[in-house]
């Protein structure tokens, strides 16, 4: 339930609130998140409602994460859910987390002019940028971030939940 939900229980998909973003880059966060969310099924096991808390041996409900696609302009102006796992998706010109973030991550992965994963390689930041210059270009972001960076990504996020 959506009254449910604390900041910190979250790990985030943020895109711009560009008609542009919407059309392209949500439908892209939304595959990324069902894919999270099946990484915290395999990490966590199923929860009985499909997301929030599952059941620990003693029969007490568990916290788990959460994992939400929300515009940037929501990101952007609410300052607690900036310390959250986060991956922007969508190029600096529809997405003003990417904008912000474009000078402030290394590239992982980059083919010039054509698509970009940004991020700390070291994981201590765990604020991601996956864009590219049109649609199939951040699909293609998208997917190498998936099959590249994912597991590390959800590992190092997740870690509060597995202390």
């Amino acid at each position: 339930m959506a009254d449910d939900v604390t900041v910190e229980e979250l790990i985030l998909i943020v895109t711009g609130a560009h008609l542009r973003s919407e059309v392209g880059d949500r439908p892209i966060a939304y595959g990324l998140r069902e894919r999270m969310m099946r990484w915290i099924e395999g990490a966590f096991g199923e929860s009985p409602a499909g997301v929030g808390g599952s059941v620990d041996p003693d029969g007490e409900e568990k916290s788990r994460p959460r994992v939400v696609v929300c515009s940037d302009l929501w990101y952007l102006n609410d300052s607690s859910l900036r310390g959250q796992p986060t991956v922007s998706i969508g190029g600096p010109g529809v997405n003003a987390l990417s904008a912000y973030l474009t000078d402030k991550l290394p590239g992982v992965l980059v083919v010039d002019d054509v698509l970009m994963v940004q991020m700390d390689p070291k994981l201590e930041d765990l604020t991601v940028s996956v864009w590219g210059i049109d649609h199939d270009a951040t699909v293609t972001a998208a997917e190498a971030f998936t099959e590249r960076y994912l597991d590390g990504f959800m590992e190092a996020a997740t870690k509060p939940w597995r202390v």
